[in-house]
């Protein structure tokens, strides 16, 4: 399998109740599976069929990255979560507090692009691995950082599969609710890693 379906590193149930088991067990099992199932099926008698997600999304068009794009953000929202949320790393608060003011102020511009992000898509952090600046980008559909030389940090996935069984149409709870779930461990990860391209 060229796209691997990732075991997640918490339990179904272990973000009620900001997220409920069942809308784990959908959005999980069946949506995230469906993309990479698909992705993989489409892949099998291509050129892309030995390369991995990041180089699929990068550089696929059409269906295949609509679904190799979905396999990717559903595997990285899902690392971005956590039942029990550490405190950011200084290293990576320092960074927040310099590109925009503050950490908090971040979280703030963070919180109100995802509520307000139209329809259905992604609401990221991502960098430039050569500037090193730091943006809020909303993209819709399957559509993520990587498309445009970015490194992803942290996501939200804002389509109403994510929330619609626990919050129906008040993603504002919803976005809330993520906020205090976020593994800034995974997150400083990804920071170090773009990081460390350049230097």
């Amino acid at each position: 399998m060229a796209i691997p379906f990732p075991k997640l590193k918490y339990s179904l149930s272990a973000l009620e109740p900001f997220i409920s088991e069942r809308t784990m067990d959908f959005h999980y099992n069946r949506h995230f599976l469906t993309y990479v199932n698909t992705a993989n099926a489409l892949i099998s008698q291509t050129s892309y069929h030995d390369k991995n997600l990041r180089g699929i999304v990068s550089t696929s068009v059409g269906p295949i990255y609509n679904n190799a794009a979905q396999a990717f953000n559903h595997e990285f929202y899902f690392n971005c979560l956590i039942a029990e949320p550490p405190l950011i790393p200084s290293r990576l608060s320092e960074e927040l507090a310099r590109q925009f003011g503050s950490a908090d102020a971040f979280l703030k511009s963070f919180q109100e692009s995802a509520i307000g992000n139209f329809g259905a898509g992604w609401t990221w952090l991502a960098m430039d691995p050569v500037t090193k600046k730091m943006e809020i980008k909303n993209t819709t559909n399957a559509g993520n950082p990587l498309s445009d030389g970015l490194s992803p940090l942290l996501c939200i996935d804002v389509w109403e599969h994510a929330y619609y069984l626990d919050y129906q149409n008040r993603r504002k709870d919803y976005v809330i609710g993520f906020m205090n779930h976020i593994d800034w461990n995974f997150v400083a990860r990804q920071f170090d890693e773009c990081m460390s391209l350049f230097r």
